[in-house]
């Protein structure tokens, strides 16, 4: 472990997944921090703004060798990987989630460089779906690796409780399932999460280790994300219950033609993710209780869920004016 590591001092970090929400925050904590930050981006890709004040990289993922050789040519002390697979299908996961980040650890090894950091995710505790087991797979090659690892699990994000926004401010009521307190979750921002990332490179409990991490409590059910986007859009509350019986009938009947179609395959896995959120808490599970527990949940930041449902709701009442 270099002394760098440990000290705070300014390390020369590789994104990878740098054109992801997750990804943007994380070079932008590194610039803040005073990191030279690589970010990664496919050949072609467009360069978001918030990559400017980055080098990039357009290196091939699967190509792990002549991804080694850049990395080891701009000298890379650690990689953070915020590789993840878009649509979470049975392929795509296989490729993303497991090939790629499988890839970038080979060629870190490869390189030289001391730090590997993970941006997993808290659901892979109880892995029922495809990407859920590809990123247990690798979060294994990468413990037996040789190299230092740091493996991040957070719990919701903003932008993943943000998907009914435009529907509430139409006037609809926000969808619940069952009751709306089937599941609780402590979500957390882009900007904490990225700093807590970031942390990770100079403090040594962090190596080797596995961290949940949650936003600031207490943990919220779907109802109350509700209550929260309602009052930040100053509306009364209305609600929708949808049964979660509609994701086990779609699953089944999806199912039945996956051995045979892509297409199937997809759409079936699609709806065991719809379920598979809409009844599963975003918090550390109790191996022993088999019980979600939000006291168990480690809390990091300080934004609030609140304050992102008005800066969001702000930012579309600007974009209507103009």
């Amino acid at each position: 472990m270099s002394a760098e590591g440990v000290d705070g001092g300014a390390r020369r970090v590789l994104v990878a997944g740098a054109s992801g929400t997750i990804g943007r925050a994380v070079v932008k904590a590194l610039i803040e921090q005073g990191h030279a930050a690589f970010a990664l981006l496919r050949s072609g890709a467009d360069q978001p703004a918030e990559l400017a004040e980055a080098t990039i990289l357009h290196d091939d993922l699967c190509d792990p060798s002549g991804l080694g050789r850049s990395l080891a040519e701009h000298r890379i002390d650690a990689v953070i990987s915020c590789i993840a697979s878009r649509s979470g299908a049975p392929k795509d996961a296989e490729a993303a989630d497991f090939r790629s980040n499988l890839n970038l650890l080979n060629a870190a090894e490869q390189s030289g460089a001391d730090h590997f950091i993970l941006l997993s995710a808290i659901c892979v505790q109880r892995p029922l779906l495809a990407f859920q087991h590809a990123k247990i797979a690798f979060e294994r090659a990468l413990k037996a690796s040789r190299i230092d690892h740091t493996i991040v699990r957070p719990t919701a994000f903003f932008k993943s409780l943000s998907g009914q926004i435009d529907r509430v401010l139409a006037g609809k009521p926000f969808l619940i399932f069952g009751n709306g307190e089937l599941t609780r979750c402590k979500p957390i921002s882009d900007a904490d999460l990225a700093r807590y990332i970031v942390d990770c490179l100079h403090l040594p409990e962090r190596r080797g280790a596995t961290l949940p991490i949650g936003g600031p409590g207490p943990a919220i059910t779907l109802k109350q994300q509700g209550e929260l986007l309602f009052e930040a859009a100053g509306r009364e509350p209305r609600f929708r219950t949808v049964p979660v019986g509609l994701f086990d009938a779609a699953a089944g009947v999806l199912s039945l033609g996956e051995r045979y179609s892509d297409w199937f395959a997809e759409k079936a896995e699609y709806a065991r993710i719809a379920r598979y959120y809409a009844t599963q808490s975003m918090l550390v599970l109790d191996p022993v209780s088999g019980e979600y527990s939000a006291e168990a949940t480690p809390e990091f930041g300080q934004d609030t869920l609140i304050d992102h449902y008005r800066a969001q709701i702000a930012a579309r009442t600007r974009r209507g004016a103009q």
